[in-house]
C-alpha cells in the first residue's frame, strides 16, 4: 500500500516536469526495470499491486506497453477474479426467504416415496390441504432425484389384483390304515374363502383339471381360456413355503385346529371332517389377516344382549359365542 501511495505522488510531482525530463526519467526507470527483471525470474505482488493493473487496464488504452514485469494476460487474469470476487460479494446471501421446517422436507421425501406416480404438482395439493403454506417450486427442490421411470411397489400392485386372485395346492393325510390321501383345495385371496375342496387318493391331472371346472361358475369355459392364453403349470419346488404362502398358511391352519386332532378314517371321513371344520373356519372363525373378522363377516354384539354362551362346533373341538336372550 506504500509503494502504492508513493507512486501516485510520484506521478502527481512529474506532470509538474517538463516533457523532455519525463522522457528521460521514464528511460531510467525501465532500465532499472529490465535489470531487476532479469534478476529476479518472478516477482511477489501483492493484492494492492494486482487491483492497480486491473483499474489501470480498464481506464488506460496503452497499459501494455508500459508493462516489464509480467504479461498483458496476467492483468486480464487478475481482471477477471477480481470480478468474481466482486460477483460473490454482491451476491451474498442477505437474509430472503427463511429456510422451510425440517418436518415438512421430511413429509415431501415421504410422500414421493410412497407415491412413485406423483410430482410435485400432486404433492403441493397436498400439503396445501394439510394447512401448509409453500410454492410449488419449493416442493420440486426437497423431493428425491428420481433415476429411474416412476413404478408402483409390488405390494399396490398385489392389492389392487387381490380381489381376483386365488391359489390352488395340494396337501396330504395320512388315514388309520397309513393310506395317503391327498386334499385339493382353491383359496379365495380377498376373503380367505377356500371355494372348493375334494379328496382323492390317485391325483392326476385330469381329475385336477375337473376340479378347476368345479371350483368356478363359469366352468369348463375358465379352463378353455386359460389352456388358450398358453399358461401352464409350474410345480413348486419341496419346502418353499414362500412360493404359495396364502396356501401354506391355510394349509398349516387345518392341520393345527382341526387334522392333528384326529384319525382320519377314509376319504368319506375325511371329507365330513372338512365340511365340518370349514363351516366354522367361514363363518366363525377370526382372521389376523381380515382385522379379526371372518370371511363371512360377523356382526358385533350389543353388550347387553343377553348371556354369553357356546356353541360347540367341529365336534367340540372349537366353539363359537354369542349372547342370548334370557
Amino acid at each position: 500500500m506504500i509503494d502504492l501511495l508513493y507512486a501516485l505522488l510520484a506521478t502527481a510531482r512529474s506532470s509538474l516536469r517538463s516533457q523532455r525530463e519525463l522522457a528521460l526519467e521514464n528511460l531510467a526507470l525501465r532500465q532499472q526495470l529490465a535489470v531487476l527483471k532479469h534478476a529476479t525470474k518472478r516477482p511477489n505482488l501483492t493484492n494492492a499491486d494486482r487491483a492497480f493493473w486491473a483499474l489501470l487496464s480498464r481506464s488506460w488504452p496503452e497499459w501494455r506497453s508500459a508493462l516489464i514485469l509480467v504479461k498483458p494476460e496476467t492483468v486480464i487474469g487478475w481482471h477477471r477474479k477480481s470480478f468474481k470476487v466482486y460477483w460473490s460479494w454482491k451476491s451474498r446471501n442477505r437474509g430472503g426467504r427463511p429456510p422451510i421446517d425440517a418436518e415438512i422436507r421430511t413429509l415431501i421425501r415421504r410422500m414421493a416415496r410412497e407415491n412413485p406416480t406423483w410430482g410435485a404438482t400432486r404433492i403441493h395439493g397436498e400439503l396445501l390441504k394439510l394447512g401448509f403454506e409453500l410454492g410449488e417450486a419449493t416442493v420440486s427442490r426437497y423431493m428425491p432425484l428420481r433415476r429411474k421411470p416412476p413404478s408402483q411397489t409390488w405390494r399396490a400392485f398385489l392389492r389392487n389384483h387381490t380381489n381376483d386372485l386365488v391359489s390352488i395346492d395340494f396337501f396330504v393325510v395320512p388315514t388309520a390304515t397309513f393310506r395317503i390321501l391327498y386334499v385339493f383345495l382353491v383359496l379365495e385371496h380377498d376373503r380367505r374363502r377356500i371355494v372348493h375342496f375334494n379328496v382323492t387318493e390317485g391325483p392326476s391331472a385330469r381329475w385336477t383339471g375337473q376340479q378347476l371346472v368345479n371350483a368356478f361358475p363359469y366352468g369348463a369355459a375358465f379352463v378353455r381360456r386359460v389352456r388358450a392364453m398358453g399358461i401352464e403349470q409350474v410345480l413348486t419346488p419341496p419346502r418353499s413355503p414362500w412360493q404359495n404362502p396364502y396356501c401354506e398358511r391355510v394349509i398349516g391352519t387345518l392341520r393345527r385346529d382341526c387334522l392333528d386332532h384326529v384319525i382320519v378314517l377314509g376319504e368319506p371321513h375325511l371329507r365330513r371332517i372338512l365340511r365340518k371344520y370349514l363351516q366354522y373356519y367361514h363363518g366363525s372363525r377370526t382372521h389376523l389377516a381380515l382385522d379379526k373378522d371372518a370371511p363371512e363377516p360377523r356382526e358385533r354384539e350389543a353388550t347387553d344382549g343377553g348371556k354369553v354362551v357356546a356353541l360347540p362346533m367341529v365336534g367340540g373341538l372349537h366353539h363359537r359365542y354369542t349372547r342370548r336372550a334370557a
